[in-house]
């Protein structure tokens, strides 16, 4: 999976134009990233930004978004309703995919020495990324505003994490860090703006008062009104999907408006959503309902239908899932290729791609046709009676296919930590020392690479010989060749692990690597036979 992070910078302007399109523009100039959102506020005169890339793309953005903002935008001029300290106001950085916390606290440390050695631009840290209690949450760093920083920056409790202890005022400070993601998300009831209000002071973490908190951990939550909907809306903010995702705080909703004998119709999210937590409410459901789904856009569709996403507009993925929205170069970039471009390249006058990633790739096809029997059996009046059990076959086959795929790319790029190990400097004993060091660790990962398809390829066997006793005989010759896909692809990592492991010097590595290989393509042997013999007994009748 991409590692995704999203950065939502806000800016201390919202009418001049010309200023919020050079920040933009400061943003898509960087290879990585993808600028989702520019949302400015005339009134606050303040403009929220959203993009989202690799970590280091991000960094690499939020900075030169800064520097534009800086250059552009003079505090001593600016008014807004909005509460703001600086001509760069805030800067968080979100995990979205992939992602921990603690890279995104890492995020913000870069971007905030950045700014602060190279721009001379005061930053504080707040958040998951601060360890200060009086410095943690927003509201505490940017009491005063700007206005109130020229005495306070002084004081030696507020001297800035980077930059200099000093009032810097055409810019004022800025403010960065990590916090999880934040998903709107309102659940749509046909009743009163207190009957909503009532169902969200059942539901939120606050409850109504100290002494009665509400269900649901990280919420906030409001009932509202919308005429233009002509409903009322339970109005939430969801702080950390992974606590309390849409799916649940629906069905909360959903369970109180029942009591309550309200109808609800639907709900609405406000703004991104990340796959996972969509992912997420469809593994719900489809356990909840014992439904057997497998691909990813029909998950997509459960969900939408079950939690009435498009009741208030459609619902268009592409537009609301970050991961969907994301463009830009693939990071498999041989395994998106077609067919035909990755046969040729495979012919072509370079090393690679070779046998390592040809291997990856014939032992996920192993896998797909084992899969396919399975779909090919499951379904059919005539089979009805082993559904469960094709169930429970097709899952691991699938899951197993789509662990492969990346793997082609995998093996090609394995080698890169040992040719960067190459270049190091060696003029020094200690040098030299370092860079074999480093030449040994790249060569283990070179190793783990093909190793890793053996592991995989080899999880499939129990799977693929069940099916070759159960499934239809029909697709006999379909699962003889996943079969035998599968032995080959194991086989062929095992020549790039067999063809890396002389050069690591570690004789305890060699030697447990060579073992497990030999061992995977036993088992390979040994299944195949087992499964070609169980598929012919079948196809005579015995």
């Amino acid at each position: 999976m991409r590692k995704i992070v999203e950065c939502v910078p806000n800016i201390s302007e919202g009418r001049d134009e010309k200023i919020i399109n050079a920040c933009a523009e400061a943003v898509r100039q960087v290879s990585g990233v993808t600028l989702l959102d520019v949302d400015p506020g005339k009134s606050t005169n303040r403009t929220v930004f959203t993009f989202v890339g690799d970590p280091e793309s991000v960094v690499e953005a939020a900075f030169r978004f800064s520097a534009k903002a800086y250059e552009l935008i003079d505090m001593r001029n600016h008014s807004g309703e909005h509460p703001r300290m600086g001509a760069v106001d805030v800067v968080p950085f979100v995990p979205v995919s992939d992602v921990t916390t603690e890279e995104c606290v890492e995020c913000a440390m870069k971007y905030g020495k950045r700014v602060g050695d190279e721009l001379g631009v005061p930053v504080y840290l707040y958040e998951e990324a601060s360890s200060n209690p009086d410095r943690k949450m927003l509201r505490q760093i940017r009491a005063g505003e700007y206005e109130g920083l020229k005495e306070k920056i002084l004081k030696s409790e507020w001297k800035p994490d980077f930059g200099p202890q000093q009032f810097v005022e055409r810019s004022g400070a800025t403010v960065t860090g990590a916090r999880f993601f934040l998903i709107a998300y309102n659940v749509n009831i046909l009743g009163t703006k207190e009957q909503a209000h009532r169902i969200a002071l059942n539901i939120r973490e606050q409850g109504r008062n100290e002494n009665e908190p509400g269900r649901l951990k990280a919420v906030k939550g409001i009932g509202w009104y919308v005429q233009e909907y002509n409903m009322a809306q339970v109005s939430m903010n969801l702080d950390n999907y992974k606590v309390t995702p849409p799916h649940i705080a629906f069905e909360e909703c959903a369970k109180d408006a029942r009591e309550l004998n309200l109808g609800v119709c639907g709900s609405e999210l406000v703004g991104l959503i990340p796959l996972e937590a969509m992912l997420m409410a469809a593994d719900y459901y489809i356990k909840k309902e014992n439904l057997f789904i497998l691909d990813e856009m029909q998950k997509i569709r459960l969900v939408i239908d079950r939690l009435g996403l498009s009741s208030i507009s459609p619902f268009v993925p592409e537009k609301r899932i970050i991961e969907y929205m994301i463009s830009g170069e693939s990071e498999e970039p041989l395994a998106g290729l077609t067919v035909r471009a990755f046969t040729e390249l495979v012919g072509a006058r370079t090393s690679a791609p070779g046998g390592g990633s040809v291997s990856a790739l014939i032992a996920s096809l192993g896998a797909a046709l084992g899969a396919m029997v399975g779909w090919m059996t499951y379904g059919n009046k005539k089979f009805a009676h082993l559904d469960s059990k094709m169930r429970a076959l097709i899952r691991p086959l699938h899951i197993k296919m789509k662990e492969l795929i990346p793997l082609i790319d995998a093996d090609t790029n394995a080698f890169n930590d040992y040719m960067t190990a190459m270049k190091m400097p060696k003029k020094t004993e200690e040098e030299q020392k370092v860079r074999t060091a480093m030449m040994q660790e790249g060569l283990k990962k070179a190793v783990e690479v093909p190793l890793t398809v053996m592991r995989t390829a080899d999880s499939c066997w129990e799977s693929m010989a069940e099916v070759a006793k159960h499934g239809n005989i029909s697709s006999k010759s379909d699962l003889e060749v996943g079969a035998k896909s599968l032995q080959t692809g194991i086989w062929g990592a095992s020549k790039n692990v067999e063809i890396n492991l002389p050069q690591i010097a570690d004789p305890g590595f060699r030697e447990a690597v060579m073992k497990e290989a030999d061992e995977l393509n036993r088992r390979a042997e040994s299944y195949v036979k087992k499964i070609l013999k169980t598929l012919e007994k079948r196809s005579e009748g015995k």
